[in-house]
């Protein structure tokens, strides 16, 4: 791979964090490239950042905006520009929510401005643009490999959606127009020079000043932090070794809660947790977890150095050095910092009390989080003989039973624990104090389960080891666990033949292991024989009534090109679930195929879909060959016998009756005649 050499380098924003850092490194590593820094020294800007390099004949400091057209030009030609990073951005999510206009300016069109000089001067030989892992929205509470570079761009707050629009300029302007771009979406920074609006320096200048620790919500947020010079040294890597035309996530697969964090940073500080940590007010979308691959940049040499307790450290001091570096910070120290811009926000927030917090004691603020209304219901009676622990809220089936629950009245939170910490499971349960477990997490693989074949230890941790451990703490616990685990362990053979209605019973032992996905669930299965407090359902090809979800298995071969025709048993949500959260009631144990009775094909279904939803649908079948040579892992193939189940519920449809009750009728499209 050839090496990249600029000559001279325009740095946007560079009097921010972490582009100062980028630049001190660059003019000090490098004496023979011209460092040229643009930034219009906004509030959370500083030249003391810059002090190191000012003195360096190589470095010049610019005082100006991006969005000025003829300020950029000027300095494209006569400063011989042959390549810009660029990191000039608001970034501060809360601030996005009050003022999102400016972000769009800032965010959108200085980067446009940006490009489209590079268009008209022709000189630019690469264009690093810096953008947020944020753009890939919220990451699935239970995925154990991050979003990929090419993974969809899915924000969810003002400041994440400019980033997104800001990027799909650039990739334009790539594409249309040749110009030389790579783009870098990075995880969470800290370290010095940081303007503490951002979590972490915010909770050190308040421990600092010996006052209560804000924390949105419950702090079970999930967020990865890199520390600052190993992330100027990854922007070094990119600048001479990243290829024109890619994408890089800057990340660490080391993932903290927020709440964790602020216990760390009190116990550095010897401070008591239970008398600092006050819980807040939510913002009005705090997504969850962004989580991150980093193995494309790691293929570049570049990798993780400082451990979070060294990077933790050398933050804690720089800062406790320089505690009035940025001056009079007050405002950005609040729980909500600039929140007092959003239209109509103020029926929402007590700001008395706001402005309140920065004077209050620690042994006066409230250590108790709220409730969520998402995650619990807050209507329910009193005294509910039922509460429920769910895991999986980010999947299909976690989604869905939560919803089912509102709509019974019943009370449930979702899990916060990963299922590998045994520690964290017992949280849970502590906090929770529920009556039953739900296990809906599990890898079923992105974007299906060949995935699981290039990661079988990311799937042996879930879906074995982080099984077990949960069903473990239950029965230690006294719970009973409902698991929602997987009927692709059988295929037809010659006992049970295809179009026999011969089907697997639930003692019969899989035979199936086509795919590793298959071979840990099957595995598991056989371990869960040993606790008696699991009741294991065997869920297979799930179809539900909303044919806009991509698991949908009557979306996923709607949308085929070509499609096998092969008998199934499978399994209605809409109509199968709700009998999960009975035979909790129920106390059922032990194993259940949790399928419909009888079997339909891909083509029946399709011809369904045909009779209801678009006449006009057409598809092509092929072989179970011809499928083969598409895929990475066989795919299991079987009926399973749900005579038990239906004789616990008699009122259970088949196969056939419940995709028309339940799935066909309820989308019809086309006239009945």
């Amino acid at each position: 791979m050839a090496t990249y050499e600029p000559k001279n380098i325009l740095i946007t924003g560079a009097a921010g964090f972490i582009a100062s850092h980028v630049a001190n490194r660059l003019v000090r590593s490098y004496p023979h490239y011209k460092i040229v820094v643009l930034d219009k020294l906004d509030y959370c800007s500083n030249l003391k950042n810059l002090n190191p390099s000012r003195p360096s004949p190589n470095f010049k400091f610019v005082k100006g905006d991006i969005a000025s057209a003829d300020l950029v030009n000027y300095l494209l030609i006569t400063e011989s520009i042959d390549t810009i990073m660029h990191f000039a951005a608001q970034t501060h999510v809360d601030n996005s929510f009050g003022n999102s206009f400016e972000f769009t300016k800032n965010n959108i069109y200085g980067t446009h401005v940006l490009l489209e000089a590079c268009k008209v001067t022709g000189q630019i030989r690469r264009f690093i643009h810096v953008s947020t892992d944020e753009v890939y929205g919220e990451t699935d509470e239970d995925a154990v490999v991050g979003n990929h570079e090419a993974s969809q761009l899915l924000p969810t707050n003002p400041y994440s959606a400019t980033k997104a629009g800001a990027e799909m300029l650039v990739m334009a302007y790539g594409r249309s127009y040749g110009l030389p771009v790579i783009t870098t979406r990075g995880n969470n920074v800290y370290g010095p020079n940081q303007f503490p609006e951002k979590l972490i320096p915010k909770f050190i200048l308040l421990a600092m000043r010996g006052l209560p620790l804000p924390i949105h919500g419950d702090g079970s947020n999930v967020r990865s932090y890199l520390y600052c010079e190993d992330v100027a040294e990854a922007f070094e890597v990119v600048l001479h070794k990243g290829e024109v035309g890619h994408v890089y996530n800057i990340g660490t697969v080391k993932e903290r809660r927020v709440i964790d964090v602020a216990k760390d940073i009190c116990r550095l500080f010897g401070l008591d947790t239970e008398k600092v940590i006050r819980f807040v007010e939510n913002r009005p979308f705090n997504d969850q977890r962004y989580f991150l691959d980093d193995q494309k940049l790691k293929r570049l040499g570049w990798a993780e150095r400082t451990p979070w307790e060294e990077g933790l450290k050398k933050t804690i001091e720089w800062y406790t050095t320089n505690p009035d570096y940025w001056g009079d910070v007050s405002g950005a120290l609040l729980p909500h910092p600039r929140m007092l811009m959003t239209p109509g926000v103020d029926e929402r927030h007590n700001w008395t009390e706001e402005t309140k917090y920065l004077s209050s004691s620690p042994l006066e603020a409230s250590t108790t989080a709220p409730a969520t209304s998402t995650q619990s219901t807050t209507d329910a009676p009193q005294k509910h003989p039922y509460k429920f622990l769910i895991y999986g809220r980010t999947g299909w089936i976690g989604g869905l039973l939560g919803k089912i629950c509102e709509k019974q009245g019943i009370p449930y939170e979702y899990g916060k624990g990963r299922l590998e910490e045994r520690s964290q499971l017992l949280e849970d349960i502590r906090n929770v104090r529920p009556t039953h477990v739900f296990n809906a997490a599990g890898v079923t693989g992105r974007p299906n389960v060949d995935w699981c074949e290039t990661h079988k230890q990311d799937t042996i941790r879930t879906n074995v080891v982080g099984t077990l451990n949960l069903a473990d703490v239950c029965r230690e616990q006294g719970l009973l666990m409902i698991n929602y685990a997987t009927g692709c362990i059988f295929e037809y053979d010659a006992k049970h033949p295809e179009g026999s209605g011969i089907g697997f019973k639930e003692e019969d032992t899989p035979n199936f292991a086509g795919s590793f996905y298959s071979k840990t669930k099957a595995m598991v299965e056989e371990l869960l024989k040993d606790y008696d407090n699991v009741c294991t359902l065997r869920v297979r090809m799930p179809i539900s009534s909303d044919l806009s979800n991509p698991r949908n298995f009557i979306t996923k071969i709607a949308r085929y090109d070509k499609v096998v025709n092969i008998p199934n048993s499978m399994t209605i949500l809409d109509e199968l679930l709700p009998i999960s959260i009975e035979m909790a009631k129920r106390d059922c144990r032990g194993i259940w195929n949790f399928t419909n009775p009888g079997v339909v094909s891909h083509n029946e279904i399709l011809e369904m879909y045909k009779k209801y939803i678009n006449p006009e649908f057409k598809w092509t079948n092929f072989t179970l060959e011809e499928q083969a040579k598409v895929i990475v892992a066989p795919r299991s193939n079987n009926e399973m016998d749900a005579s038990k189940l239906k004789a616990e519920f008699p009122e259970l449809l088949s196969i056939k009756d419940s995709l028309i009750k339940n799935v066909f009728e309820p989308n019809r499209k086309v006239p009945s005649s």
